[in-house]
C-alpha cells in the first residue's frame, strides 16, 4: 500500500539540522543521567520489596507513608493503581520474615485491620546488581550483534549507519527516561531491545532499497540516491510506525510496568522512525565523503 505517490521530498538537506537538534536532547540527557538526576531503577536492580495492598475501606497516600513511617519505615513510595483503594508500595530493603515484613504488616493494619496483601515482590542488593550488568550486557551484545549482521548483509560501511542510529534510538530514550524519571525495570530493558529490533527494521528496509538503486543507477550522486530510496519508503515507513504507535498510545493507558514499557516504545517508534531517515542514511553520505577526500 502506497499513499504517497511519486513524493521528491529532500530529507537530506534538513538532515544537520534535524540531528543537531537530536544531539542537543541526548547531551543534555547524557548529562542528567551522569551528574544530575541519574536513572529512577526499580527494585529489579537496586534491590527492595514490592508489595500491592488492597484496602477494606478508604484511605489514601498519606496515610500510609505516616503509617509507615510511624513503624521506622522509611522511604517508602507509595502509589495508587487504577482500582480503588489499592496501592503498590515500594520499599528500598530487602523484606524478608520477621523485621521489616512485621513492621510493614502493622503499620498497614493501623490504617486498616481488613487490608489484603495480594502480592509482594523482593529482590536482594547483590541481585539487584548482576541484573543491572546483565542488562547493559545484553543491549551491547545486541548492538555488536546486528553490526556483524550489517557489514555481512550490505557492505562494511552501511554497519556504521545502522548502529549509529540504534545508539542514537536508546541514548535518545534514556535520555527523556532522565528527565522524566520514568522507572527503569526489566520489561524497560525489554522495551529497549524492541526499540532496537523495531529500528533495525526500518533502517534494513531502507539500505536495500538503497543498494538496489546503487545497482540500478549508473551515475548519481549519494545524496540524491539516498534521498530517492527515502521517498520510496517513506509509505511503508509511515503506515507500520502509524500502526505500531496507536497499539503502544493504547497499551500506555494500561497500569504499572506496562504502562513504562508503553512509554518506552512511544519513544522509541519515534525515533526509530527518526534515525532511518536522518541517521542511518545521512551517514553514508559522510561516510561516501570520506571515502573520496582519502
Amino acid at each position: 500500500m502506497q499513499f504517497l505517490k511519486d513524493t521528491h521530498f529532500k530529507f537530506t538537506d534538513y538532515s544537520t539540522r534535524a540531528v543537531g537538534i537530536s544531539l542537543t536532547v541526548i547531551v543534555i540527557g547524557i548529562i542528567s543521567l551522569l551528574f544530575v538526576r541519574g536513572l529512577n531503577y526499580s527494585i529489579d536492580f537496586t534491590g527492595g520489596t514490592l508489595a500491592q495492598i488492597k484496602f477494606q475501606r478508604e484511605v489514601n497516600a498519606n496515610q500510609i507513608r505516616d503509617a509507615l513511617e510511624s513503624k521506622g519505615v522509611q522511604k517508602s513510595v507509595v502509589q495508587q493503581t487504577n482500582r480503588k483503594n489499592e496501592y503498590l508500595i515500594r520499599l528500598p530493603e530487602y523484606s524478608q520474615e520477621g523485621g521489616l515484613k512485621n513492621k510493614v504488616n502493622q503499620a498497614l493494619a493501623s490504617v486498616d485491620p481488613n487490608f489484603k496483601n495480594l502480592e509482594t515482590k523482593g529482590v536482594g542488593p547483590q541481585i539487584g546488581e548482576e541484573l543491572r550488568q546483565d542488562a547493559i550486557m545484553a543491549i551491547i551484545s545486541a548492538l555488536i550483534a546486528i553490526a556483524i549482521y550489517i557489514a555481512f548483509r550490505f557492505k562494511y560501511y552501511f554497519a556504521l549507519g545502522a548502529v549509529a542510529a540504534l545508539v542514537h534510538d536508546v541514548l535518545f530514550t534514556l535520555a527523556i527516561f532522565s528527565f522524566a524519571q520514568f522507572q527503569i525495570s526489566i520489561s524497560t530493558i525489554a522495551a529497549f531491545l524492541t526499540i532496537v529490533g523495531y529500528s533495525l527494521n526500518d533502517t534494513i528496509v531502507l539500505y536495500d532499497r538503497i543498494r538496489e538503486n546503487m545497482k540500478t543507477s549508473r551515475t548519481f550522486t549519494m545524496k540524491d540516491l539516498i534521498d530517492d530510496s527515502i521517498n520510496q519508503v517513506i509509505s511503508r515507513t509511515i503506515i507500520t510506525s502509524l500502526t505500531t504507535f496507536v497499539v503502544v498510545v493504547v497499551l500506555s493507558f494500561a497500569f504499572g510496568e506496562v504502562k513504562i514499557f508503553a512509554y518506552a516504545m512511544i519513544i522509541g517508534v519515534i525515533t526509530g522512525t527518526f534515525s532511518s531517515i536522518y541517521v542511518a542514511g545521512p551517514i553514508l553520505i559522510a561516510w561516501k565523503r570520506k571515502l573520496k577526500s582519502s
